[in-house]
């Protein structure tokens, strides 16, 4: 009930998802980069279009890999929510790695050298954002929209 059951559904599911977090996250990194002002936040939605692109591409590359690896971590047996925890850990894992570097790229409107110098000190933050709003609100509430959706086609 809480998950796309076809293409159509899960492209609504990718775009809510995706508009939530990137909507959420890049600016909540962009300020913790740069500092919380209004200078900041009206860059980062500049920049915004082009991030969430790259967003959806790397969700649909990284989607089929990373249901492979959680179904390789859990058991079918296992809840729900395990699955979704799994699941949400492995493909904000991935993303965030890349986005980590190419979402400064775009930020900077020049590719450098510097994300990747300083990756292992930004990933961890970037990921610990990224996995608290998919886990606690983009995906809960794309679920959510979806099982209201299912039910009033169940009816």
């Amino acid at each position: 009930m809480k998950l796309p059951r076809n293409k159509a559904e899960f492209t609504l599911f990718l775009a809510i998802v995706s508009i939530l977090s990137v909507n959420i996250i890049a600016p909540l990194i962009s300020c913790f980069e740069m500092g919380f002002s209004l200078t900041t936040w009206k860059h980062t939605f500049e920049v915004m279009p082009a991030i969430w692109l790259i967003v959806v591409v790397l969700v649909l590359l990284t989607h089929e890999p990373a249901s492979k690896l959680t179904a390789k971590l859990i058991r079918k047996e296992d809840s729900f929510n395990s699955h979704m925890i799994v699941s949400c850990l492995v493909n904000v894992i991935m993303m965030s790695v890349i986005l980590t570097v190419v979402a400064s790229w775009i930020g900077m409107r020049y590719i450098s050298l510097l994300p990747i110098e300083q990756f292992f000190y930004k990933w961890p933050r970037n990921f610990s954002i990224s996995f608290f709003v998919e886990l606690c609100i983009a995906q809960p509430f794309a679920r959510f929209l979806l099982y209201k959706k299912h039910l009033l086609l169940d009816k």
